[in-house]
């Protein structure tokens, strides 16, 4: 029989509440794994095993296009989308659980509704089940694979059915927020195992969509044929100020690669471009710019971010972006103090325009975004990008072209400025790297770890690197982004604190609402994820600083106050008190006396010279189940820096007195260690170590007799007096010392006892 309109409309009813059901605590969606099929070229074995795939889109569509001429033809689709996942994966795994769950709900809704017809008592004919002969009640159990598909997990084979995989303790309601402003996550006791967290992750990514590649928007247009090659030899011959010409980490990529990120695999090469220029092969300036984009992803991917390589990629990136720009620089050749990039600073060390921190580094940025002589618009365009509110980016760094700075688009604009009427540009915040903050040594940091900063700035265009993607914490260690904001092979960053540069301070985030732009903190659609099968947890890594690789970044070791979000610090305030210039007191650190503690840091001894002495820190700080992917139970604590630069007056009183001698480590595991900072205790001398006698203590009960016993004689009595000449004998029998402060308080806080 035909589908009516009212049976129509409840079974669009149960689809809905088979979307909308969730986990109890955090609002997990259940059918987010089932809403499309089985990735076919990630997953073919599925399709060999499930003799009749489905998913809960094709059956929507379906309905809506009308197609169902029988609701229970509708039905035993909607129940195949459940009963297949429970024959593909593991007893027990979470995607069989929510399979199981959704198809009690499905059967109970159904048979509440008089108007849909009674259910069937067997299980459909096309099933898995049926097919391969396995009852329901006896899936068989076999390894399950260490993550899952954007939709219906990872498979198992029904032929490896004797083979019966270890139990494991699984999570009943795993806790992925899949639309809206996630919450913060607790403690990951539920975190997978360290040898399944990146098979989990290269799991899920190895299913998700792949990437179309750049669209076919933004491009250079208009540039006369005869400057095509100009600037070609332009990006070929560019050189730095050392001479060094940086189209070299271009050309020794080999013209065929295999990157699987890359949305291209035909061969491409500097000197094939530019074989391509001089043939006339490019039709068009736009024809030119795709190939040289092109290139200049393959280059990001081929190479190690933070390599000199990669930065000299992204340097000539970025004069390539000015040189196609409307406004191309003057030249060649080509000189820029800032690598061509807009901003004269940039993270760790760019002030605020209205900061009075004279120190000779200009002001950038600002607290806020700004409205004057603009005009918001939805997005822009640039070499293939369609940008919009609340994309991440990677723009270009004047500090320090191997370190992108990571940003958050909070405004598109068209400039109304006569001198820059018409232009593109776009407002962002910025996020600064671990590297780019100071932090104690003891602070770890997660992977790809990144911070919130109160730095707004204005970019043109030709500072956009690639767009990119930034997760908070919550929604980080439960999945993955889902298109169009991330793709495989994307750049992709956690934040889990805000940094306040100014007072150093780290404020863990508890409202991520307030992080991200106001027209999207409420939107269902702003980010959702694709679940992993448990809370997968990045490693955590040692401060930057302390490596053993040399870093030159803004950033440092330094003292700083860590505190939750919206916690009040003691005294006042949102940070920690600045002295006043004409205060006394030690002076800040100077850039050799930060390296100076990160030597300290990494078990060396730092401090003016001392015959016959050699001492350390520890060779290196206990490794954390976190650097192995598993959170820390409780933070470090930040203690005060007591080494003993600090103590004599910092590194430049110092002179050339200081020097740094290696303590041997079968030396140093003999001596003890500080509790908080784990360092070798060393002391300039043996301990004051003299016995002190304490005074008598009496009962309260002998205390009491003497008193009954003065009332009873009267004071001043023969007899009291003689009681009092007993106690005082019997204290005089031993020699009498000045107390100290701390019994002189026991004495008076205290009640002695018997």
């Amino acid at each position: 029989m035909a589908i009516t309109n009212t049976q129509k409309t409840e079974i669009e009813a149960i689809i809905q509440i088979l979307l909308e059901t969730s986990t109890t605590r955090r609002k997990r969606r259940l059918a987010d794994m089932f809403l499309d099929l089985v990735d076919r070229d990630s997953w073919p074995e599925y399709y060999e095993i499930i003799p009749a795939p489905r998913s809960i889109n094709i059956v929507k569509e379906s309905l809506a296009k009308n197609k169902y001429k029988d609701p229970l033809q509708l039905y035993e689709d909607l129940s195949l989308v459940f009963l297949n996942a429970l024959f593909y994966n593991e007893d027990g795994s979470q995607i069989s659980k929510d399979a199981d769950s959704l198809k009690t709900i499905l059967d109970k809704e159904w048979r509440e509704r008089a108007v849909l017809p009674t259910l069937p008592d067997s299980l459909p004919a096309s099933s898995a089940q049926v097919t391969h002969g396995v009852p329901l009640s006896a899936q068989p159990s076999t390894p399950l694979p260490a993550a899952s598909t954007p939709t219906q997990s990872s498979p198992k084979r029904a032929a490896d059915a004797p083979h019966k995989s270890p139990e494991r303790q699984m999570t009943p309601e795993m806790d992925v927020d899949v639309g809206g402003t996630p919450e913060p996550e607790g403690v990951g006791n539920d975190m997978a195992p360290d040898g399944e967290t990146d098979a989990i992750v290269q799991q899920l990514e190895k299913g998700l969509p792949k990437w179309e590649g750049l669209e076919d928007i933004g491009w250079a247009t208009n540039i006369p044929e005869e400057r095509l090659l100009e600037i070609v030899l332009s990006i070929s011959g560019y050189q730095d100020q050392a001479g060094n010409r940086l189209a070299v980490s271009l050309e020794v990529m080999p013209e065929e690669t295999n990157i699987p990120e890359l949305p291209y695999k035909s061969p491409l090469s500097l000197a094939l471009i530019e074989s391509r220029v001089r043939a006339k092969h490019y039709q068009s300036s736009s024809a030119l710019d795709k190939d040289m984009s092109l290139l200049f992803m393959k280059s990001r991917r081929w190479y190690e971010p933070g390599s000199e390589a990669y930065g000299n990629v992204l340097l000539l990136q970025r004069l390539y972006q000015a040189l196609t720009s409307s406004d191309p620089p003057a030249g060649p050749p080509y000189l820029s103090p800032t690598h061509f990039a807009a901003l004269p600073a940039g993270p760790g060390t760019a002030r605020p325009l209205h900061s009075s921190v004279a120190e000779g580094v200009p002001g950038v940025t600002t607290f806020r975004v700004s409205s004057k002589d603009r005009k918001f618009v939805d997005e822009v365009h640039v070499k293939g990008w369609t940008i919009r509110l609340a994309d991440w980016l990677h723009l270009s760094n004047c500090d320090d072209p191997s370190r992108p700075i990571i940003a958050q688009v909070f405004r598109c604009w068209v400039s109304d400025e006569p001198s820059k009427k018409g232009q593109p540009g776009i407002t962002v915040c910025w996020y600064f790297r671990p590297e780019q903050t100071f932090h104690p040594v003891q602070r770890q940091f997660w992977e790809n770890e990144i911070f919130k900063t109160s730095h707004f700035a204005d970019h043109p265009l030709e500072d956009v690197i690639e767009k990119i993607a930034c997760q908070f914490t919550a929604r980080h260690i439960r999945g993955r982004p889902r298109p169009p904001y991330w793709y495989p092979g994307w750049p992709l960053y956690v934040c889990d604190s805000r940094y306040n540069d100014r007072e150093r301070i780290f404020v863990k985030i508890k409202n991520w609402n307030s992080c991200v732009p106001e027209e999207v903190r409420k939107s269902a659609e702003f980010m959702p994820i694709y679940p992993f099968e448990r809370p997968v947890f990045p490693r955590r890594f040692a401060s930057p600083f302390i490596s053993g690789k040399p870093i030159k970044a803004p950033g440092g070791i330094g003292d700083v106050i860590e505190k939750a979000e919206g916690e009040k610090i003691e005294g006042g305030g949102i940070g920690r008190k600045r002295p006043r210039k004409n205060a006394a007191g030690p002076p800040a650190p100077s850039r050799s006396e930060v390296t100076d503690r990160v030597g300290q840091s990494k078990g060396l001894y730092v401090g003016p010279s001392i015959p016959g002495v050699t001492t350390s820190t520890p060779q290196q700080q206990p490794q954390t189940q976190a650097q192995h992917g598993r959170a820390p139970s409780v933070q470090p604590h930040i203690s005060s820096d007591r080494s003993i630069i600090t103590a004599g007056g910092g590194a430049a009183s110092l002179g050339g007195n200081a020097v740094i001698e290696k303590l041997p480590a079968e030396t140093a595991k003999h001596f003890d260690r500080d509790p908080e900072t784990n360092e070798v205790l060393w002391f300039a001398a043996p301990p004051v170590d003299i016995a002190r006698y304490q005074g008598p203590k009496y009962s309260l009960d002998y205390l009491h007799y003497l008193a009954r016993k003065q009332k009873e004689t009267g004071e001043g009595s023969a007899s009291a007096r003689s009681s009092s000449r007993d106690v005082e004998s019997h204290s005089s029998k031993r020699p009498r010392l000045q107390s100290t402060v701390g019994e002189q308080f026991n004495t008076s806080s205290s009640i002695p006892s018997r």
